[in-house]
């Protein structure tokens, strides 16, 4: 074993958007020694945020890691997005995070986006703390922020640290694992502090919230727990680790403070990752299934010397080959081995390994468990793909991407652009499972579809800034989709007779409606054919001739979702069934089914969170009123107005420019996907009328 497993930490910054994430993730760059300069967003100087568009803009887009070093332990570090148009960046990093840092705005506590990717590492079980930033911004909160993780995330916080003073009174904090105030003094790049006894007016809520954490930590701990009960003196490091039990089993969530724009708490915030944070070895086995065989259940163990097995998390489209972001969960790695791609079926060959500073490459000969890498070479290798050895294959979890929901038309200003585009769209695809592109030969446009305004606006940008290529663009659109309100039966027959061999498939099948679980697909199949009416053989041809008819619904062309299909009866001949006739005779009874089953429209919904001053309140209500919003929460913090609404997408186009006219420009918002919803039948038919 050539590196200590138990020195690694596998670390994603997680936030929403403006809460300082990048800001934070700066300087830990800076107090690792792994930059020299301390980079910032205001001035389009930072290191993780290296695109152009990201500098322009100062947000964050993709997702970017680094190696840093902390006190005998190594980092490897992801700054993720904040925007919720990138939130895939998000998911696919925590797919093979060990831990995170959730980063709160300490005026705000938790915003709509923290909700979304707070979620997003509980689905997969990533340890997370937690860190209070802008402890000197106006409004800045520390019991409220706490409070909102408690309420809205349902967490268990655990504050390590207090506050002294907030805003402009911002002057330190104190450590209540050593009961000792660290005031900071701003003395030139990054903080200095001095370690003085707990100042009187503190005191007291102090001892009551280190007595607190003490009885939290102690449920991890049997030794903690041995000497509280007998109140026996303990120490900090008994302390740590029954917080650090609690932490890595996902129940407790420690929380610091500080202000990362001053450089204020980052010291303490990377001790905290070293202290409580897991290891690769914290994570004993790697589950997942034999390939094509799901139900048979293997493990493996984190260990350099074992069998490989490694996930592909992320690709970047390079001059010289794709840049295939791999975590390594056991084995060693090395160029010029062969490997399979289990998910696949398919070969690869691996010819450099890099070690990533942003968009810095440093090359290695090898790479073992527990390390994050880039690989060049692979061909056939897709983001959630597995990577591992052909002697023993095993295939992990995956990433269910989601939906785009907008949709625009794109076309080349020449025709002799054409080839070039749609080359540019294939490596767009590569590289973001949720952009799609589809050409319509009758219209001969190019449609793209993706999460959002600027998610789109970011993909035009990429086609022709970074790919030189001229486009016209149309209009945004809603990706709307079709479902059915009634269970119906449809049959159909599909016979053929030529000169030759003939094509005989007979389906008979019902519909119901279906709501999937999160993770569930759209379509739920279940084969209730007795008597061998149809040879189990043909069931995966009649479940394709479904998926493919419901690509395009009834009433105007929109994909069919959430409908559970049963294979009821049906017919077959000896001789001239085949995969194909069953095909066709499903498609045909599916749309015979669906046509009886009342279908109807379904549009996109949205969640939207928007924060105005009280005195605009009104306008920003009546406005969304006029959008068809459902307002569900609208509360009020001093003199601010935090409103919660619902708000089908196809209304919220130009949103942001009303927000500015009616607010003088005061109010912001974010939006996500929420789910889709039948639409009001007027605005229905007006869809069905410009759908034709």
């Amino acid at each position: 074993m050539s590196r200590n497993l138990e020195k690694i930490r596998n670390l994603g910054i997680m936030a929403h958007i403006d809460a300082g994430k990048t800001t934070v993730t700066e300087r830990i760059l800076y107090f690792t020694g792994r930059t020299h300069k301390i980079g910032e967003v205001h001035e389009g100087t930072t290191v993780m945020d290296y695109l152009a568009e990201e500098q322009q803009r100062g947000i964050t887009i993709t997702s970017a890691a680094t190696t840093c070093p902390w006190k005998g332990h190594t980092i490897n570090l992801i700054d993720t997005p904040g925007h919720v148009d990138f939130t895939i960046e998000v998911e696919r990093s925590l797919l093979i995070l060990d831990g995170a840092v959730a980063v709160f705005d300490a005026s705000e506590g938790v915003q709509a986006q923290s909700e979304t990717v707070w979620h997003q590492a509980q689905k997969y079980q990533v340890p997370c703390i937690c860190f209070i930033n802008k402890m000197d911004k106006i409004g800045a909160d520390f019991e409220m922020s706490v409070r909102s993780l408690r309420e809205k995330l349902l967490a268990q916080p655990v504050p390590v640290q207090l506050p002294m003073g907030a805003e402009d009174n911002f002057l330190g904090f104190i450590d209540l694992l050593e009961m000792q105030a660290l005031f900071f003094k701003q003395e030139k790049v990054g903080a200095t502090f001095e370690a003085q006894a707990i100042p009187q007016p503190y005191l007291e809520a102090a001892r009551e919230a280190r007595h607190d954490l003490i009885e939290q930590a102690a449920e991890y701990d049997s030794q903690l727990l041995e000497a509280y009960i007998h109140d026996q003196p303990i120490s900090s490091d008994q302390i740590i680790a029954g917080l650090r039990a609690g932490t890595l089993e996902g129940k407790l969530h420690p929380v610091l403070c500080g202000a990362a724009l001053q450089s204020i708490g980052s010291r303490a915030l990377l001790d905290a990752v070293v202290r409580y944070l897991p290891s690769p070895l914290d994570r004993r086995y790697i589950p997942g299934y034999a390939p094509g065989k799901p139900e048979k259940t293997l493990k493996y163990q984190c260990d350099p010397e074992g069998i490989l097995v490694a996930t592909a998390f992320k690709i970047t489209a390079g001059q010289h080959g794709d840049l295939i972001y791999t975590r390594i969960y056991s084995g060693t790695l090395k160029t010029n081995i062969k490997l399979l791609n289990s998910s696949r079926d398919r070969k690869e060959n691996i010819t450099k390994i890099y070690r990533m500073h942003a968009d810095h490459r440093i090359q290695c000969q090898q790479a073992i468990a527990g390390d994050i890498v880039a690989l060049v070479g692979l061909k056939h290798t897709l983001t959630g793909d597995t990577l591992c050895s052909a002697k023993k294959p095993i295939v992990l979890e995956g990433i269910k991407f989601p939906e785009p929901v907008m949709s625009l038309s794109i076309e080349p200003r020449t025709a002799g652009e054409r080839a070039k585009l749609g080359q540019a769209l294939d490596i767009l695809k590569r590289e973001d499972p949720t952009f799609a592109a589809d050409f319509n030969s009758e219209t001969g446009q190019t449609i793209i579809s993706g999460m959002g305004e600027l998610h789109l606006e970011i993909l035009q940008h990429k086609i022709t800034r970074d790919m030189g290529l001229n486009i016209r663009v149309g209009r945004p659109r809603v990706a709307y989709k079709e479902t059915i309100t009634l269970t119906a039966q449809g049959e159909g027959k599909f016979i053929k007779q030529t000169g030759g061999r003939g094509q005989y498939g007979h389906v008979v099948l019902s519909v119901e409606p279906h709501q999937p679980e999160p993770d569930e697909d759209h379509l739920i199949f279940e084969d209730r054919v007795s008597h061998g009416a149809i040879p189990k053989e043909y069931i995966p041809s009649i479940i394709t001739g479904v998926s493919a008819a419901a690509g395009s619904g009834v009433l105007a062309g929109f994909p069919l979702i959430d409908i559970k299909i049963s294979i009821m009866d049906g017919s077959y001949h000896t001789v001239d069934s085949s995969d194909i006739a069953f095909q066709q005779a499903a498609s045909l009874a599916f749309y015979d089914a669906v046509k009886k089953a009342q279908p109807v429209l379904l549009e996109p919904i949205m969640k939207m969170q928007i924060v105005t001053p009280e005195q605009y309140y009104g306008a920003v209500q009546g406005d969304l009123t006029r959008r068809r919003a459902v307002i569900r929460h609208a509360r009020q913090r001093q003199q601010i107005r935090i409103i919660d609404a619902l708000v089908p997408l196809s209304e919220t186009f130009g949103y942001a420019s009303d927000l500015r006219s009616n607010t003088q420009g005061r109010a912001s918002y974010t939006m996500e996907p929420y789910k889709y919803a039948a639409m009001p039948e007027q605005i229905s038919q007006k869809v069905l009328e410009t759908a034709y």
